[in-house]
């Protein structure tokens, strides 16, 4: 009687770790399983972040070009319109100019015609 209790009890206490090692080896396969999905959910955001960094990098580097050939292409209108400013100013010189002689022939005309008109009358 008392080795049948003690098998008996052996035998409960086997399938209990039999159990216990079927229940640990589920949790542990599920775990995993869990640990598999969250890594791939985190990688794919992972993922996609990388590359729309790429993304940004690639448009950083076509926005700087892009801004260095616009400022040049300033810098060409801006000498331009310079040029352009300092060619009316000459303009306006030669105007100037202009008007002066003009001026001083006016001047040696009318001096001539005194003179022509003083020779006349004598």
């Amino acid at each position: 009687m008392l080795s049948s209790l003690l098998r008996e009890h052996q035998a409960r206490q086997q399938a209990r770790k039999e159990e216990q090692e079927k229940k640990r080896k589920e949790a542990y396969e599920s775990a995993t399983a869990f640990t598999h999905a969250l890594v791939d959910h985190l990688n794919a955001g992972v993922a996609q972040a990388y590359v729309n960094q790429k993304k940004l990098d690639t448009e950083t580097k076509i926005l700087q070009i892009n801004a260095g050939q616009f400022a040049k292409q300033t810098m060409q209108w801006l000498k331009l319109v310079e040029d352009f400013n300092t060619a009316l100013k000459e303009i306006g010189d030669v105007e100037n100019w202009a008007r002066s002689i003009e001026t001083d022939m006016r001047t040696v005309s009318s001096a001539l015609e005194y003179a022509y008109k003083g020779e006349s009358d004598r």
